[in-house]
């Protein structure tokens, strides 16, 4: 019985694994028609490196779907990318683990990171509501306590990524039987936005993604950056449809070219006309100072994608941090190898 278990176990296994690999097979692929529909398709020797790669380094042709998007993306081939689908089956569960799923727990994140960068306002987990410093508020007082000081409140349930799982209410349209019905998560106010977001895209708070990373010493460093720009029918940022754009590590300016959702370039904001090239981001390095103290408050969690913004009085504002499969593909084809010093090619072989 005890072996019969275990080869059903091992089956489910597989069959999951497989699954997670078709997905991100097809929507590599998907990606690179939009790409070469834009740039032409890739030559023969680079889909031969890539696959050369995949199999060699990586241990398994499978992996080079992503590459290919990357080499697309960059006009060539370079050695030390990571595949999407390789980070998420091989460096996550390594390097993360279960200490990965802690960020998904929203109302955590202030016992956690103890800093006054966060906009949280209130938690509701398990039936109860409480405040930040952890004290019960009654359900009758809760409404009360949400809106005392702020008209437009935002709620975030656990788990929410992508842009999914946000809501918007004012005390009008407020009540705590929503909550109940969404589950638990955080109340936070609604960020005014620095004056640099806001022409560049008023409905919704632009977050400016940093990806930085703990070194086998123990060290974080900022390994990736970009900013997340939503659109004029959005109340805030959504993958499915935001427009990012690298930016340059170092000085915290905007790449000449941004991606649509499909990965096709633009040189400016299709909705507000705002041009990229040459922009600086408002205390760029504030914000890449400040996550990299803060990764080391929990440094268990070795990867961590952050999206922060500056708010109108130009103080930092921590909005989510990501532990588990981060985004690293949009900034591996635009800017990577981010990574190539680590060894994570070499997490398949332990």
């Amino acid at each position: 019985m005890g072996k019969l278990k275990s080869v059903l176990k091992n089956i489910i296994s597989e069959r999951q694994r497989n699954k997670y690999h078709q997905k991100h097979k097809l929507e590599a692929e998907t990606l690179l028609k939009s790409i070469e529909h834009e740039k032409g398709k890739i030559s023969k020797t680079i889909k031969k490196l890539t696959k050369e790669y995949a199999s060699d380094v990586l241990g398994w042709s499978g992996f080079a779907p992503w590459l290919d998007v990357y080499s697309a993306i960059a006009g060539e081939f370079k050695e030390g990318w990571i595949p999407d689908n390789y980070y998420g089956m091989i460096v996550v569960p390594k390097l993360k683990g279960l200490y990965g799923m802690i960020t998904e727990a929203k109302s955590l994140t202030s016992k956690i990171l103890f800093t006054d960068s966060l906009p949280d306002i209130a938690y509701y987990v398990n039936g109860l509501f409480f405040s930040k410093l952890w004290e019960i508020i009654p359900k009758e007082s809760v409404e009360e306590y949400l809106f005392i000081n702020d008209s437009l409140i935002v709620y975030k349930v656990d788990k929410s990524k992508q842009g999914k799982g946000i809501y918007f209410f004012k005390r009008e349209n407020y009540n705590n039987e929503k909550i109940y019905k969404m589950g638990n998560g955080v109340f936070q106010k609604y960020i005014e936005q620095h004056k640099f977001f806001e022409e560049i895209m008023p409905n919704s708070v632009a977050t400016l993604r940093l990806t930085s990373i703990i070194d086998n010493n123990g060290k974080a460093s900022c390994r990736a950056a970009y900013l997340r720009i939503g659109r004029s029918e959005d109340t805030h940022v959504k993958s499915s449809n935001a427009i990012k754009v690298p930016v340059e590590l170092s000085s915290g300016k905007l790449y000449k070219k941004g991606y649509l959702s499909n990965f096709q370039s633009i040189n400016y904001h299709p909705d507000t006309n705002f041009t990229f090239e040459g922009k600086i981001i408002p205390k760029y390095n504030d914000c890449v100072d400040f996550i990299l103290k803060t990764h080391q408050k929990a440094p268990y969690c070795r990867s961590i994608g952050w999206d922060i913004t500056v708010n109108k009085k130009e103080n930092i504002q921590l909005m989510e941090w990501n532990g588990l499969h981060n985004d690293i593909k949009f900034s591996e084809a635009t800017q990577g190898p981010c990574f190539a010093d680590l060894g994570w090619e070499k997490l398949r072989e332990k």
